[in-house]
């Protein structure tokens, strides 16, 4: 995709219509004067997306609880622990929720604070590849480079949240940026540093960090004009670096003895390599090790089912698909065009590296048999975005050149058009004045395009180029504008900052098709993920088929924290009660808590000591909890609720040290150990111990509209799973 605004267009030779040009192997020299402009308006207007009304948007509680701990111990900073007594860590290595933490060290805890570093990093992704493009297609190329990744729905969707996927695209793009400028300029220090961000990049997210290593090095084994020993020493002495900065933390955490060290959130033996191996690893490629299959329940059925298809379903399509279609055409036309030029040649050199990012994400991502979030599509973005504006260029200067090319840019953009129709029809009731304005707009600049083709018609032949874009971008632009600008107040959508996707919601349910549904609810309503989870458990919840939190299950109506109300994203984030919210996944406006006020003091006052003020199932409710009460609060049982990092021999040596008093099973605030009989073998036992030995807590006890009710004032019954466990209850 470009616009026809370049002030060096090219001469168009006697010879234009028999032969196809060759691509030149540099762009101009002198800037235009509006480049920097407009690179300045781009980087204006993402940030005024990806930071509108933040404040009111859904955080990632899970990983808001983690950088809160990160302010109150060291230790849970390096290790990225969801509390700061050092229980049990997140699930994939620290790197983000350091640089996160750092900024709130220095300024406080809260949503700003949080996300300043996130959104610096968008906006130098942005800038990054603007750079990057420049370099070889220039200054067109890399303004609609730029524009295109600005405005990518997904995009928008995760930079305006606190899950690690932001600086992990960032650092993957500078280290293809430099993986670039390393081949073409012949220097070993680029490639080193390339090497570093991939390692980082894998220290943020694990392997999908190197989902693009592939690309880069084929990149500089095909295009390296340094003679094959020269070659092989460069790249040994890469890996090298690539391995230190990978591998740092996962054989730090090694060397410390397990006893000393949190439990290794997402692993099966509390160890980092089992982690990078397992769930958080391969685990999400080929299924099992905690994740769903790919094409139901489970954590697969976020994205729908696996298959080439899958980003351009109802779910994945309106995040990221849009310009999927331009960017294959161009890629190929690209490659093409460049004919026979050296391997030496920049732009397919570029061509190599961006074609080669977008199609490995593409292929992980669409066959993917573990959990696969809508906004991990975020990283095809700047492979899309770097091929539609260099091969869009290289399309329209053939376009111009040769007639035997005159048919494929109207035709790249025809197809673009038709699918923008496509996913603005799935988006039932949403703006429905925008795909005919769409369709309009396309058809008149593709016959603009064709009829202004021949001839001095140079600006006429620019304004239908330039609404051919106009059309392209108009569909994302919406989807990506909803994010701040829409009636939900904007902020992460799906599981309110856990699942963030932009625009409608145009799946029903997660996986299925459909139309409609809550904008802020789950898609396609207000139900829990699946319906029937991993192991066959309704709710897509291990644990008996409850909700994080305690509550009943998929399409129950009960929000997690066991409040009756309605589904995270509905209405409200639980019921209200007299004295405060109960519950909420999204933790309450940014993610920063939203439970029940009267337990939480309570907790407080009974204390006594303890190093912990309650302990729960799952990740997700001690870091609601943690976040309203600010105290340490320990997940038992991590995110998905299948870590064993609880057990009974651990348990009574909490409770004998006095360590820890309270632990809540079941229903009610943050609950959610699935029931009795529910989760794991592990976590079966701790509850049965805990119920055994431990000393049940009515509800009326600290709940004042509990103490009011007619059950709970005459009959006593005991409606709630808190217990209280002392020294002497451990043996």
């Amino acid at each position: 995709m470009t616009s026809a605004t370049d002030p060096h267009p090219p001469t168009e030779p006697a010879s234009a219509d028999r032969t196809p040009p060759a691509p030149s192997t540099a762009p101009p020299d002198r800037a235009p004067r509006w480049s920097l402009p407009a690179l300045v308006a781009i980087l204006v207007v993402a940030a005024v997306l990806y930071a509108w009304n933040l404040s009111g948007s859904g955080m990632n509680t899970f990983y808001s609880g983690a950088i809160w701990a990160g302010t109150q111990s060291w230790k849970a900073w390096f290790f990225g622990s969801l509390d700061p007594g050092n229980f049990l860590t997140v699930d994939k290595p620290p790197f983000a929720l350091m640089v996160m933490g750092l900024s709130c060290r220095l300024f406080g805890f809260g949503t700003w604070q949080m996300m300043a570093p996130q959104i610096g990093a968008a906006l130098a992704t942005i800038w990054i590849l603007h750079s990057s493009v420049k370099r070889v297609w220039g200054h067109v190329a890399a303004t609609v480079a730029a524009l295109v990744l600005a405005l990518t729905p997904i995009t928008v969707a995760i930079n305006r949240d606190n899950n690690p996927d932001t600086l992990l695209v960032f650092l993957m793009v500078a280290g293809a940026a430099l993986a670039l400028r390393a081949t073409r300029d012949e220097r070993l220090l680029p490639l080193l540093g390339s090497a570093a961000c991939f390692g980082l990049a894998f220290n943020t997210k694990l392997l999908a960090g190197w989902i693009a290593l592939p690309a880069v090095f084929a990149l500089y084994v095909y295009a390296s004009q340094a003679p094959w020993a020269k070659r092989i020493v460069n790249l040994l002495s890469a890996a090298v670096v690539l391995a230190v900065s990978s591998f740092w933390w996962a054989i730090a955490v090694s060397l410390v003895p397990a006893a000393d060290r949190p439990y290794i959130g997402g692993s099966t033996d509390g160890s980092a390599w089992d982690l990078i191996m397992g769930y958080d690893g391969l685990g999400r490629v080929f299924g099992g090790e905690g994740n769903g299959g790919g094409g139901g329940g489970g954590g697969g059925g976020f994205s729908g089912a696996a298959g080439l298809g899958r980003m351009f379903n109802d779910i994945l399509g309106g995040q990221i698909s849009w310009l999927l279609p331009f960017s294959a055409i161009a890629l190929v036309g690209g490659l093409v065009l460049c004919g026979r030029a050296p391997r030496t040649d920049p732009r397919r050199m570029a061509l190599v590296l961006w074609g080669g990012w977008t199609v490995l994400h593409y292929v992980i991502f669409a066959t993917a048999q573990g959990t696969m979030h809508p906004y991990y599509t975020t990283a095809l973005a700047p492979g899309i975005a770097a091929l539609c504006g260099g091969g869009g260029v290289m399309l329209l200067d053939a376009f111009r050149r040769d007639r035997r090319w005159a048919w494929v840019l109207p035709v790249a953009f025809g197809v673009t058009g038709i699918w923008a129709i496509v996913l603005l029809r799935r988006a039932s009731g949403w703006n429905t004045w925008l795909w005919p304005v769409v369709g309009v707009l396309t058809v008149a600049a593709v016959v603009g395009m064709l009829v202004l083709r021949s001839g001095n018609r140079a600006r006429l032949l620019t304004v239908s180029v330039a609404a051919a874009v106009v059309a392209s971008l108009a569909g994302p632009t919406a989807y990506a504008a909803s994010e701040p600008f829409g009636s939900s107040g904007g902020g992460g959508g799906g599981m309110g900052g856990t699942n963030p996707t932009a625009g409608p919601t145009t799946g029903g349910g997660f996986g299925g098709p459909g139309g409609g549904g809550n904008r802020r609810g789950f898609p396609g309503g207000g139900e829990m993920p699946g319906g029937t989870g991993q192991g066959g458990r309704a709710g897509g919840f291990p644990g008996g088929g409850e909700m994080p939190g305690g509550g009943s299950g998929a399409g129950t109506g009960q929000a997690p924290g066991g409040a009756s109300g309605t589904a995270p994203g509905g209405t409200a984030p639980g019921a209200t009660g007299a004295a405060g919210q109960r519950g909420g996944m999204g933790g309450g406006p940014g993610g920063m808590g939203g439970a029940d006020s009267e337990l939480i003091a309570y907790l407080k006052k009974h204390r006594d000591g303890a190093k912990w003020l309650l302990a729960v199932s799952n990740s997700q409710s001690s870091a609601q909890i943690e976040l309203s009460a600010r105290e340490p609060v320990i997940s038992m049982w991590g995110f998905t609720g299948s870590d064993n990092a609880m057990t009974v021999a651990k348990l009574k040596e909490l409770v004998k040290k006095g360590e820890l008093h309270y632990v809540q099973i079941g229903g009610g605030m943050g609950g959610g150990m699935g029931g009795p009989g529910g989760g794991n073998s592990v976590s079966t036992a701790v509850s049965n111990w805990v119920k055994k030995h431990g000393t049940a807590v009515k509800e009326s006890t600290y709940s004042k509209s509990s103490a009011s009710s007619s059950t709970s004032a005459t009959s006593g019954t005991n409606s709630s799973s808190l217990y209280r466990l002392d020294p002497s209850d451990a043996g």
